[in-house]
């Protein structure tokens, strides 16, 4: 499949007055421990590779949000795909070394 960039914002229901941050935490470690290439930003995460790899990715944060005992997730991707020259982060921020 074709290299993308999918970032992603994932928003567990949790219960009242319990904090959202353990749930957020544990998706990073879902996307740490798939190798794929990431970056983490102060609203989202984003991810570089093939396409049905980010998509497994996808899957398996909410499935561990479910397992955590969220009883729902919203998850907001924003996806690009390039079959071409392949999607990457460093090509959309060579312009932007210092992230500035």
């Amino acid at each position: 499949m074709a290299q993308a960039l999918l970032s992603i914002q994932i928003l567990p229901k949790v219960k009242p007055g319990e904090d959202v941050v353990p749930y957020v935490d544990k998706a990073i470690a879902i996307i740490k421990a798939s190798g794929v290439a990431y970056r983490v930003g102060p609203l989202e995460t984003t991810m570089e590779g093939d396409l049905d790899k980010l998509i497994g990715v996808v899957k398996d944060m909410n499935a561990a949000m479910f397992e955590a005992g969220s009883p729902s997730v919203l998850s907001q991707i924003k996806l690009l795909v390039d079959a071409g020259d392949g999607a990457s982060m460093g090509k959309l921020l060579q312009k932007y070394p210092d992230g500035q």
